[in-house]
């Protein structure tokens, strides 16, 4: 059979497109000579660049170290809200690069994006930085100094990291430490990044005039989406026996689109596969600012020379970051190639991902061991109760059961410190306990109600010549966010306004009121000031530690005037926020390993028209990762070491199978594209294949 006969059930062959309907390839920009650094093959421009990028990602991080806390402790909302925010806004960052490598490279330029766009919008701003800072960087090189330009993205690396050093140890220092209004300084935490914004514009337009700026290739990420649409579709219309094969399904578009197109795309999609497992990668790695800073809310934080705050640890990753980097780039990889073993970009990927598994484990086991160390919870149908005695003499407490059973029963001094709960168990959801309390000669009846899974404080005071009760419940005894808690017992006769550092003061009525519990920092206390009606007076509270809970209780018994005294009934975080050092190394080295490589990667094998769509591709890997926490944050009720270990086996499988995929991923070099175009696509001229590709009128 002649395939190249015309078929006269078919439509009308389809004619070739003109060619203003596909805009050729633009030449490509003048390569004119750029000044270098101190003589090297490095370009100057690459200064402004990186200098901006340190600004930048300050800012971003700076914001970043501060966000989680921000909701926690001033919107108050729960652990899992502030998690699923945090990555929901961590993921439309990563997402709007999309749309500015669209526009980056279709419409104004890397330069124009970035100055106009990315600088004066902060909301959109990140989706026009992210996918142009890193290729505009790579772009200042020429392609014979291709070594330099891979120390280069390991240098801008370098910037972003010690960018995010600084700010995240700065801006949790400027909300903890800094006063605004009486609460902690968002405002200048928040204030401050943004003002380094300001310094990152400036910095970068300083460096215009010597720029080397790649012209915009037209509608590129809309050519890319036809060309894949026409060559699917054309496919599936002639899908016939009687019609050759082609080589690569996106030949199926020769028809109607450029070969250098074509072999453009081709390029794109072959890296783009590779991409697919990539974030489960980024699902762990952005965990250090959520769930990780939960972790350490629940450690000590006192180093013995120095104190640090749960956000602050993860200062340890941009540090580990500028360390790890000159280590791999001039130690660990030499080493490797020296034994012989070909240590390629997918391979160190691979290697990464492993180790991120095993950050993960640890994080697992660091959780069990705080679990283990935590005080116990009251399970159904289970109380837990402490006495206080703020009588003058001893009392002996017995709790009667219905069948007027001893349940328990302890002689308990004044003021004396209770060393742990009692745990009591109920019949119902919900029970009456009576308590017998003998004082002196006399006995004391009293019946108060409780409801299980609850922490109960039975406080006993002198009523005249005999004594009285009252049952407070303990509805914040469980500290959170690495902060201390604290309430007050008024044994004076008068209001106390008590002042802690916060908006408003902490009221305590007279004759024994008992006050709403307060949260504060760590630190120590020694001069609260308070008033009352008739005078003012400060307490020494001492040092209040990470995690504990204390009860103050006010007297007035002796000449020095109020004195308060302490008793800690929830005791400090023990584990020391030390123990995550282990992880956030093997984190740190696994993300040299995976990012820094994973940026070279992807513009070495990105085709010069798509460089930024690739870019904005990379980092749109990250966005799908913190989705997957943000789902699994909503919807897992895995208690959290379970969870560490969910993500570390998901991680360990996905660096399976893009091993397998990495295996048989030839890497090609982008001059090596336009040169193979007109090998891989057969022409097309002369009597063409009768495809059935639109329905046209003669």
């Amino acid at each position: 059979m002649n395939l190249f006969q015309k078929n006269e059930f078919k439509e009308t062959p389809f004619l070739p497109v003109s060619p203003e309907e596909v805009p050729p390839r633009p030449p490509s920009f003048p390569k004119k000579p750029s000044p270098k650094i101190c003589g090297s093959n490095y370009p100057l421009s690459i200064v402004f660049i990186v200098v901006n990028e340190f600004c930048e990602r300050f800012s971003y991080y700076g914001m970043k170290a501060v966000l989680t806390l921000y909701f926690l402790y001033f919107l108050h909302w729960s652990e899992d809200t502030s998690t699923s925010v945090y990555h929901a806004f961590s993921s439309l960052c990563y997402f709007t690069p999309i749309l500015g490598a669209a526009i980056a490279d279709s419409w104004l330029g890397k330069f124009k994006v970035l100055s106009m766009v990315g600088l004066s919008l902060i909301a959109l701003g990140t989706g026009g930085i992210k996918p142009c800072v890193a290729a505009f960087g790579g772009d200042q090189f020429e392609e014979k100094h291709a070594e330099e330009r891979t120390r280069y993205f390991s240098v801008f690396y370098l910037s972003i990291n010690a960018g995010s050093l600084i700010s995240t140890f700065v801006t949790p220092m400027l909300r903890g430490d800094v006063q605004c209004f009486g609460k902690d300084c968002y405002a200048l935490a928040f204030g401050v990044p943004g003002l380094l914004m300001v310094i990152a514009l400036v910095v970068f337009a300083m460096g215009s005039k010597i720029y080397r700026k790649p012209p915009p290739e037209g509608n590129i990420v809309t050519q890319v989406v036809k060309c894949i649409w026409f060559a699917i579709s054309n496919r599936f219309k002639n899908r016939s026996a009687d019609i050759p094969k082609r080589e690569h399904w996106l030949d199926w578009a020769a028809e109607k689109y450029p070969r250098h197109l074509i072999m453009d795309v081709k390029a794109l999609t072959r890296v783009l596969f590779l991409y697919i497992p990539l974030p489960m990668f980024w699902a762990l790695l952005d965990q250090q600012g959520s769930r990780w800073t939960l972790q350490a809310t629940r450690m000590n934080g006192n180093l013995g020379f120095f104190v640090l705050q749960p956000d602050q640890m993860q200062v340890l990753n941009p540090f580990l970051v500028l360390i790890f980097i000159p280590l791999f780039d001039l130690v660990i990889y030499r080493l490797v190639s020296k034994c012989g073993i070909n240590f390629t970009s997918l391979r160190k990927m691979a290697v990464g991902m492993i180790l991120a598994c095993l950050a993960f484990a640890v994080a697992a086991t660091v959780e069990i061991k705080i679990n283990e160390m935590a005080p116990p919870q009251p399970d159904s149908q289970e109380i837990f109760l402490q006495v206080l005695n703020l009588a003058d003499n001893e009392v002996e407490v017995t709790v009667l059961g219905d069948e007027n059973n001893s349940l328990l029963a302890e002689s308990i001094k004044s003021f004396q410190k209770m060393p742990h709960y009692s745990r009591l168990h109920l019949k119902t959801k919900s029970q009456n306990f009576h308590f017998q309390l003998k004082y002196h000669n006399l006995s004391v009846y009293t019946e108060h109600s409780v409801e299980e899974k609850k922490w109960y404080t039975l406080i006993i005071r002198e009523d005249g010549r005999s004594i009285s009760s009252m049952m407070v419940k303990d509805e914040e005894n469980k500290t959170t966010n690495g902060m201390t808690a604290m309430r007050f017992v008024n044994t004076l006769h008068e209001e106390i306004n008590i002042s802690l550092g916060t908006d408003s003061s902490l009221r305590v009525e007279e004759d024994y009121g008992v006050s709403a519990y307060r949260s504060v920092q760590r630190g120590e206390y020694p001069a609260v000031p308070c008033r009352t009606k008739n005078e003012d007076f400060s307490l020494n509270l001492g040092l209040l530690d990470f995690g504990a809970a204390y009860l103050f209780v006010i007297t007035n018994s002796t000449s020095q005037g109020p004195q308060a005294w302490k008793m800690e009934y929830i005791p400090a975080n023990k584990m020391s926020i030390a123990w995550q050092l282990p992880q956030y190394a093997l984190v740190t080295a696994g993300e040299v390993m995976f990012s820094v490589t994973g940026l070279e990667f992807s513009y070495s094998q990105a085709p010069s028209s798509m460089k930024s769509v690739l870019q904005a591709a990379w980092l749109l890997t990250v966005a799908v990762g913190n989705i997957i926490v943000l789902i699994v944050a909503q919807f897992s009720s895995l208690v959290q070491w379970a969870e560490f270990i969910l993500f570390s086996c998901l991680l360990l499988v996905v660096c399976l199978i893009f091993s397998i995929m990495g295996h048989y991923y030839v890497p090609i070099k982008p001059e090596d594209i336009q040169g193979s175009a007109d090998k891989q696509i057969p022409k097309i001229q002369g009597n063409m294949i009768n495809l059935e590709t639109k329905k046209t009128k003669l």
